[in-house]
């Protein structure tokens, strides 16, 4: 018998099956091997210095400006003259659609708006108004983010996040969160809210609708 067989029982170290540490390959001497990734770019803060709602860059960077609040008050109160003179002048053979009474029935046009409740002729013709007010937001938001009264002003409702015109899902919520409270609730402080944020929201100015729809209003030329 050979005395070169080994007597430990363990496999010579030059044995190709004996499994041995990996160690990386060596380097190919490319200055890319030891190079550092690339630095993520600079940060965007955006045209309007808050950057994004999450501290990313500003969805709306290289959009138009947002809107002046003037602007976009002034528009509304031309929409809401387009709907309202036609929608009063429809009613008057009923009896108008203004018209509200306080709670001992009494006429009152400038009352406490707390304390006014409409009749059942009024509320008719309110949901009616309603239904009008929030098509025509609807339509005119969905087709090119521009109601007439925004068209007149050079202004348009965009998305949030890219700029594009709303869907109609988006236009119908935005319409709905600023019609229905106007209309059927708390008129006046539903309005006054919404004044106030378009001040003093920032970074992008928004009112309680364009937050429901994630929406912003900007300028155009």
């Amino acid at each position: 018998m050979s005395n070169d067989q080994p007597t430990s029982g363990q496999p010579p170290e030059d044995d190709p099956f004996l499994k041995k540490p990996h160690e990386p390959p060596p380097s190919s001497g490319s200055p890319y091997d030891s190079a550092p990734p690339p630095p993520p770019p600079p940060y965007d803060p955006g045209p309007y210095g808050g950057g994004g709602p999450y501290g990313g860059p500003d969805p709306l960077a290289g959009m138009p400006p947002l809107a002046e609040p003037g602007k976009r008050i002034l528009a509304r109160l031309i929409d809401f003259l387009i709907v309202s003179i036609p929608l009063y002048l429809i009613s008057l053979p009923w009896g108008g659609a203004v018209e509200v009474t306080d709670n001992n029935g009494n006429s009152n046009d400038f009352g406490d708006v707390f304390s006014q409740t409409y009749s059942g002729h009024q509320l008719v013709w309110s949901l009616i108004g309603l239904v009008v007010y929030v098509a025509y937001d609807t339509y005119f938001t969905h087709k090119d983010g521009r109601t007439i009264g925004k068209r007149l002003l050079k202004l348009r409702v965009a998305m949030l996040n890219d700029g594009r015109v709303p869907d109609t899902g988006a236009s119908f919520l935005r319409a709905v969160v600023l019609w229905l409270p106007a209309l059927l609730c708390c008129p006046c402080l539903w309005w006054l809210i919404n004044i106030v944020l378009m001040f003093t929201d920032k970074p992008y100015r928004q009112g309680l609708q364009d937050k429901a729809a994630k929406t912003v209003v900007v300028q155009t030329n």
